[in-house]
Formats: structure tokens, sequence, C-alpha cells
């Protein structure tokens, strides 16, 4: 009976999903306790973790599920959704993901798993990747310069109306707001005006605009009801206010309509999700923003560049990265952190895969079906636009309900438009069928009409001749190479060699917690019952969404010890940004609208101020002490100085610099004490899971980066998702939206993202992670991290000085080492040290952040002792090699760290005269028995690319 029981436990382990999550084993966990003198993990966390804020009782979530258990129960729920045909449009439209993209780019743990490209070397696959992508962008919309993506349309015009506001001179504070703007988009940009002392003005530009003196406008190009505006003469009438003109537009439209840059736009923006991404509820798609040449330095998010390496090759880089929020912070142009490089990649590769004859093709065949359907409509005497693209509002009179709910019974959610209108957008995945379809649906199926006559009939065109695009597109040799499958599958596999994922190795970066993100997590991501559904389908379509979304929600609220929770905001930057305006709305609501004070730590994480400025708060520094804590005293000091006035404290706990800072308690009370509240950021809640709770030790808000803790990929740069919790109080200020109203009490609170669930499809990855690990294993997940962290800290304090400590000489999930004494010594940096790792095999952890000269390292639980432990010793080995450059054995100038990384292009040069090895150079750890990670290229020139920025693909393919 014994034997059969731990039979029985035995086969329970191996089936347990915990087991296959966390890295090390039992056995393991005892050994890295061991050098740490504690006995057991439980021991460890009371010496690490303040006991004024430990969990008394166990986690409120359900135990846990194996991975076929968990995915049979997310597929009873996936079935519950309905997949409509859907013709409702505003931005979304079904597509076709080419396969060759879906199982070699979406499906593909080598570039999903994969961190932003901060390490060039060992990121040029899917920088050139986002090249390509910004090329694109900037070829259809006919602008000289693109970034790399943004979150989603919606935000993107809200950061166009910002981007007009500080660049133009004009002091007048209304932005104007075409009403054809699509809603969510028109929501968004009022919500982020609302604290920026901008007034929104909606109205038909035509016959409004200059009753109004504006700094800029916003239009829809073509607009939310299909029509084709008139936007030259827009343009030219803001021009004569000295306002800047920003065109959301259609990235499909514009392969046949003329571009905003030739008519004359600031701005274009818009969403490259139907390039080949599904609609997936709302997301994630990458949004797309490009303008004129001389708003170049003022772009939000990143821009992909071109530069050199130390031999003179091509190499690439994220330009000017100075603007980034991290570094700018309350001086940053925007808040903007995640980008969506897996999305912007897929787009790209859909404009690579098809090519311009391919892209015109389809937008043709798009067009021609709208204009069948537009003539069998008109031909029966049903009103509609004459003007449009894909996009027909008919006018149906007292029939519109009826026939709505007409096409609900055949299976096609149609867009309802004011009281007697039906919209209709058509696309990619549209067949003759479904034309044939929609007149039996709106004219009876009793109608006439011939498909083949219609098609004969057409005479003319939604387009005009003269808003037809004549300049050629896609002309770079990348769009016209890799149509068969072949050549495009081994591009995509080219690309893919020349970067680092977790498929390679540990990622040990702090604060982004790059742990494992489960195969049985990712898969849900493409069922078809969550990728196929429009964000805007009728909630009652959407039943298993809908309860997978609010049992997420429900776990997370136990987790962190909130009372409410808000899913929209589509990253973590934007759930800061939301916690914020939930405060500053309730704030103004109970006549307190006058506190404007953010207190932030020096030590906080960039988009902290930013997103403070954003929410119109005035930010003030507080001092940490020698061991990287608030300053208690000047925290206190300055409440009291600034009490009248104070609206919220930012924290981020465990603390930026890696510790458990005991006082947390206290710096939560006396910033109540004086009126304010605390938002407490969750970039590290990795090291909180199972232990403590936000939200019952005295903070009022978090956000939650679910791409950090709760297993969603980074994917070479975003998606993520940052959900906010919130106590009671809050809970009726959390965003809202126009479009599609989420139940609960709000009381005015915007949407501050284009989709109410932000990226919905990748939100089964959380339910998974949280489901498989069970209320066990996902305090394990967290005690274990601490003690990987802890164990990494004291293996390499003989070498390097560890910064900051905590309680009993503990850190918490992640550390910082310090690197000024090594380059005080020797002239080796922090940078050659990153750079060193690469040759070893490794990405290089966080680099000078958040203490210049500083490398903060997290190894995650999902590592096992056998990695953690390679790393361990290569960063030895390498503090080896920094003496012999201190000793004088190696010159400071010409050594293995100022020089690498190192790549095959070293390994054969003819000319090699260094004073080390080839094999020193390129195996310092030995052969590898797993093969040996080759940088694609030796050191990037970063000053080079700033002084010459070019961010299109270069004319030569010498950077391939």
């Amino acid at each position: 009976m014994v034997v059969e029981k731990q039979a029985l436990k035995q086969l329970e382990h191996n089936d347990a999903f915990t087991g296959r999550h966390i890295g090390p084993d039992t056995d393991e966990q005892q050994t890295m306790l061991n050098l740490l003198g504690a006995d057991s993990l439980e021991t460890l966390i009371k010496d690490t973790v303040p006991g004024a804020i430990r969990m008394q009782q166990p986690l409120n979530v359900n135990d846990s599920m194996t991975e076929q258990q968990a995915l049979s129960c997310l597929r009873s729920l996936a079935d519950q959704n309905k997949v409509f045909k859907s013709y409702l449009g505003m931005g979304y439209h079904n597509t076709h993901v080419p396969p060759v993209i879906q199982r070699n780019v979406l499906e593909n743990p080598g570039w999903y798993t994969a961190y932003t490209p901060y390490q060039p070397e060992i990121s040029q696959g899917r920088l050139e990747a986002l090249l390509n992508y910004q090329q694109m962008v900037m070829d259809l919309t006919g602008m000289e310069v693109a970034n790399a993506s943004l979150l989603d349309e919606s935000t993107a015009a809200a950061e166009a109306m910002a981007l007009c506001r500080r660049s133009n001179r004009s002091k007048h504070p209304v932005f104007f707001v075409a009403d054809d703007v699509h809603p969510q988009t028109i929501d968004v940009i009022q919500t982020r005006a609302a604290h920026m002392g901008i007034q929104v003005v909606v109205g038909n530009p035509s016959t409004e605009l200059d009753q109004h003196e504006v700094f800029g406008v916003q239009l829809q190009y073509p607009g939310t009801y299909g029509e084709i505006g008139d936007i030259v003469s827009i343009i030219k009438q803001a021009r004569q206010q000295k306002a800047m003109v920003s065109v959301a537009a259609d990235l499909l439209a514009l392969v046949l309509l003329k571009s905003p840059g030739e008519l004359g736009a600031d701005i274009a923006l818009g969403n490259t999700q139907r390039f080949g991404v599904p609609m997936g509820f709302g997301g994630p798609h990458a949004a797309y923003f490009a303008t004129s040449a001389k708003l170049k330095r003022s772009i939000p998010g990143r821009i992909i560049g071109v530069s050199v390496d130390s031999r003179g090759n091509q190499a690439l880089r994220m330009a000017m990265q100075t603007r980034e929020q991290h570094i700018r912070r309350e001086k940053a142009t925007s808040n903007i952190c995640t980008a969506q490089a897996l999305l912007a990649n897929m787009a790209g590769f859909y404009a690579v895969y098809h090519g311009a004859k391919g892209l015109k093709v389809i937008a043709e065949r798009v067009h021609r079906l709208t204009a069948i359907l537009a003539e069998g409509l008109t031909t029966l005497g049903v009103k509609c636009n004459t003007s449009y693209f894909d996009t027909l509002t008919i006018t149906v009179g007292s029939e519109q309900n009826a026939l709505y709910k007409k096409a609900l019974d055949s299976g096609c959610n149609l867009r309802m438009v004011g009281s007697d209108q039906l919209g209709i957008s058509l696309d990619e995945t549209t067949t003759r069928e479904d034309i044939s379809q929609l007149f039996d649906i709106i004219l009876g199926a009793d109608n006439d009409l011939d498909i083949e006559q219609l098609h004969a009939r057409i005479n003319g065109s939604g387009i005009q001749p003269e808003q037809r695009r004549t300049d050629a597109i896609l002309t770079h040799p990348t769009f016209s190479r890799y149509h068969s499958e072949t050549n495009m599958l081994r591009y995509l596999k080219q690309l893919e060699n020349k970067d680092y994922s977790l498929t390679h190795g540990m990622i040990p970066l702090g604060s982004c917690t790059m742990k494992l993100n489960a195969t049985a997590e990712m898969l849900p991501v493409s069922w078809p019952e969550f990728a196929d559904i429009h964000p805007f389908a009728p909630r009652d379509q959407v039943p298993g969404y809908m309860t997978m979304i609010r049992e997420l929600e429900q776990d997370l609220i136990s987790v962190t010890g909130y009372d409410a929770l808000s899913m929209q905001p589509n990253s973590g930057a934007q759930g800061e940004y939301a916690g914020l305006l939930a405060i500053r709305n309730y704030q103004q609501a109970n006549g307190q609208a006058h506190r404007n004070i953010c207190l932030i730590p020096s030590s906080a994480h960039g988009t902290n101020p930013a997103s403070a400025v954003m929410s119109g708060l005035e930010v003030v520094i507080v001092k940490c002490d020698s061991n990287g804590n608030v300053d208690i005293n000047d925290l206190r000091a300055k409440a009291e100085q600034h009490s009248e006035h104070l609206s919220v404290l930012m924290i981020t706990y465990p603390s930026t610099h890696g510790v458990f800072e005991e006082e947390v308690r206290t710096i939560c009370s006396i910033i109540h004490e004086h009126g304010g509240q605390v938002y407490m950021d969750g970039a590290n809640m990795n090291a909180l899971v199972g232990i403590a709770q936000p939200g019952q030790f005295g903070s009022d808000v978090s956000h939650l980066n679910l791409h950090k803790t709760f297993a969603i990929p980074h994917g070479g740069g975003g998606p993520g998702m940052g959900p906010i919790g919130v106590k009671q109080h809050l809970a009726p200020y959390l965003p809202n939206h126009r479009v599609s109203p989420i139940e609960g009490e709000h009381k005015g609170t915007g949407a501050v993202a284009a989709a109410p669930f932000g990226s919905s499809s990748i939100l089964p990855i959380s339910w998974m992670y949280i489901k498989m690990l069970g209320q066990t294993g996902l305090k394990q997940s967290s005690e274990v991290a601490i003690l990987s962290a802890n164990y990494m800290a004291e293996r390499l304090s003989e070498h390097y000085s560890v910064l900051y400590r905590g309680r009993n000489n503990r850190v918490a999930h992640e550390c910082i080492i310090d690197i000024r004494p090594i380059k005080d010594a020797s002239g080796i940096t922090e940078e050659d040290i990153a750079k060193r790792l690469m040759d070893y095999g490794f990405h290089a952890p966080t680099m000078s952040f958040p203490v210049a000269g500083t490398l903060m390292i997290e190894p995650t639980e999902s590592e096992s002792r056998a990695e953690i432990d390679r790393f361990v010793d290569a960063l030895i080995a390498i503090r080896q090699e920094v003496i012999k450059v201190e000793n004088g054995e190696w010159p400071a100038d010409n050594n293995p760290l100022v020089n690498a990384p190192h790549t095959q292009a070293d390994l054969v040069d003819s000319g090699w005269d260094r004073p080390y090895s080839r094999e020193d150079a390129v195996f310092p750890a030995g052969n590898p028995q797993g093969g040996k990670y080759w940088p694609a290229v030796n050191r990037v020139d970063n000053a080079h690319g700033d002084r010459h920025f070019i961010c299109s693909c270069p004319s030569t393919d010498s950077y391939r």
C-alpha cells in the first residue's frame, strides 16, 4: 500500500505543472538554501520579507490543474464563444494569417520569448523585421519617418494630439477631432485630454473647423462610416490656422488611396491588424505612427535605425534611445514603454510575403466586392455612400433593428449607426457567397441580383480618379524576394537565427522577469474562438471570453488584495496612467481637484514620472538612503510640505533597488495621513504572489505586468498587458468604454485603450498560468524567485559588490552588482561586461538601471540551478579577465571585454593581432555541448547611428 501511494504521488508530481515551471528541483533548492544558511524556503522568506506584510492565510485561488485539465477547461469556455462573420469595421477586420507566418513567428518561441532589442548585437533578426515594418509604413503613408509600433490606433491618436501640442507654438488649447473618427478613438483622446489642459471639439471639419482656433486636427481616412473625405481642403484650412494635422488611415486602403504624406498631413497613424494579425477580441495589434522628418526627434516610442559595427559593417539598433521614458523621466515626451514588436513583425512579414503586387490584388478585390455590394443595394433602392474603399453605411429607416437581428440570425454582425442606418465593412476574407448572403439579409431572399451581372455593370468606383494613388510602394528588394513559401520560410529562419531568446538560455534582466512562457499557456492564443472575434461583438456572443476574463480578474484580485480590477490597459505604462487617472478622478469628484503633487522616489521606474506628468501631476522626487530604501525623513518632510496639494505617492515594491523595504506600511500611512493616495508599481510582483498583497499593506492601486509576473511573453518588445487593481473607493473610477460599455458603477472615466479589455487574446496565457500553478505553485514560484536571486547574489558577492541588501543581508527577487569600482580600477564598464557575456552565450542583465554603472540581475524561478551556476560562472570568469586588464596583462584598449562581442568574422580574420587568442575570444567558457551562440555583428557604434539617422531599409544588402 505504501509503495502504491508513493507511486501515485510520483505520478501526480510528473503531471503537475509546478514542477515543470519551477527550474530548481527540491534537491537543488536545498543545495541553494544550504549556501544561504537557511534550512527551508519558509525560513528564507521569513528572513527576507518583513513580517508586517506577509500573508497569514493561503491565496484564495483554486488548486493546480495539469496542463491537460487546464486546456480542457479553457476549451469548454472557448466553445461557448460564437465566431460570427464580422462586418463591424471600425479599424478591426477579419484577415488571413499566412500559415508560414503563424507557425514560424506567432507560434514560435524563438520570436515570442525574445526581449526588447536593447542589446543589438544579438537582436539583428527582429531589428531587421522591425526595420521592414517601418519601411512598409513609410511607403504606404508617404511619410519620412516611422516608429517601430505603438499600442493601438486610439492611443496612437492620443499620442498624436500630445505631439501636436508640444510641437506647435500655438497657444490655443483646442484640438479638433472629426466626427467620423472611430468612436473608440474619440473616447481615448477625450480621456487623455482631460488632465492635459486640452479642450477637445468633435465636429464636421468641413463646416465647423473655421469656427475654432485650434492647435491640431485629427482626421479619419476613410472615415468610420466609409466616406473618403476631402482631406486636402481640410489640411489647407488647418494650415491657415497654423494647426497640425494627424490622419488615422486604413493601411490596406492606402494601397489604393493617395497617402497622407502626399495630401500634406503632419502625422499618419493607424492599426496594422488587418495585415495578417487576428482581431483577438481587441488585440494585441501594432499601431503604426509616422511623421514628417521635422518631427523625428519628438516621435513617441522606439525607432529602429541603421548604424555600423566595429568592423564597419552595417548593423541595426534602436535609434535615438535617449528619448525613452526610463532615461528622461518627467521630461519624457511619452510614457510608452511596451511596443507591439511581435505583432509589428507579423504585419511587416505580411507585406514582405505579399509584396506590392500581392497587396494591390487584395486591396482591389476588397474594393471590387464593396462596389458590387453598393451596386446591388442601390439598384434596388437602398441608399448608401458613393465614396468608399471597403465600408458602406446604408440607410434602412425603421427596418434597422429587424435587419440587424436578421443578420445576427444568419451569423453576421453588422454595425448599428444612429437610429436608421447599418454599417457594413468588407475585408480580405469576404467571398462572393458572403455578398449574396448580405443581399438576402438586406433585400430579402427573393432578390434576383446576380454577382456576375453586377460586376459587369460597375462603371465607376468608390474611389475617384483624383483620389487614386499613383506612386510606387514597397520598392525595396526585401518586398519582392520572399513570395514563395520556401523563400519566406528560409528568410524567417535566417532572421530568427540572428536573435537571442529564451530558447538559447537565461535572459537575466532585472525588473523584466523573463520566465518560462509555457507552451500549454500559448496554445489557446491561436484558437479561432479567441483569435477571430471582433472587440465590439455583442456580449452574448462571447460568454466564454467573459467568463475567462472574470475568472482571471477574480484570481488577480485574490493575489493582490484589491477589491476591483480593470483589464483595459494594454501595457504596464498604460496601467500606471489608468491608475493615476482613477486617483485624480476620485479626488476631483470629492472636491480635491487641487491635489496635483506626485511624490516619486529617485529609484522609481522611469515610466512613473512620465505617467504622472501625462496625468497632469507635478513630480517631486523623494530621496533614497544609502541602503536603497526610501528616505523616510525626506518623505515625511515633503508630504508635510505639500500636504494640501498631495495627490499620490508612486512606489515600487519590492523596491527598484531589489530589496524589501521594512517601512513600507509606514510609507503608505504617511501619505494617507496627508490625504494622498498610494500607487504601487506592480513591476516586481513576482516577489509577492502568495507572500504579500499590496492591497492589504497600504496601497490603493497597482498595475500588474501580465507580461512579466503572469507569463505573457515579451515578444521582442511587446505585447504587454497592464491591468490595474484598486481598493473599493477607486472602483467607480476604473476605465469604461463608449462603444462597448463595461459592467459596473462608472463615474465618468473614459477609455484608456481602443478595446474594452485591452489585448484580450493573450489573457488566456495568464489564465492558464494561474490555473496550472494554483494556490501552492504560485507561492512557490515567488519563493524560488527570491531563493534564486539570493543564491546568485551570494555566489557573486566574492567577486562583485552587491549594491543593496535588505533585512538579514537578503535581496528580493533581483539584485544589483556595482561595476563602478571595477571601472575606476580598470576602465572596464558595465557595457563591456554586458557585451562580453554574449561571448559566453548569455543575454546581458539590465544595464545602468536604476543606478548608472551597475547591472541588475533577475534569474526568475524558471531557471535551473545549473543554468544559474553557468551564468554566475561566466560573470566570475569575466571578473578574472578584468583582473588581467587591471594587472596590465591585457591593454586597457585592446582586450576581450572592450572588443566584445566576437563574431565568426573575428574567428576567420587573417590579420588577427590581438593580445589574446581567438579561442579566448569566442570560446571563453570552452566549446559548449549545446553549441555556440554567435552574435550576428560586432559591437554596434551607437554614436555613428545618432550622427547618421536612417530609419529605412538600407539600399545595400550588406547588413544581412
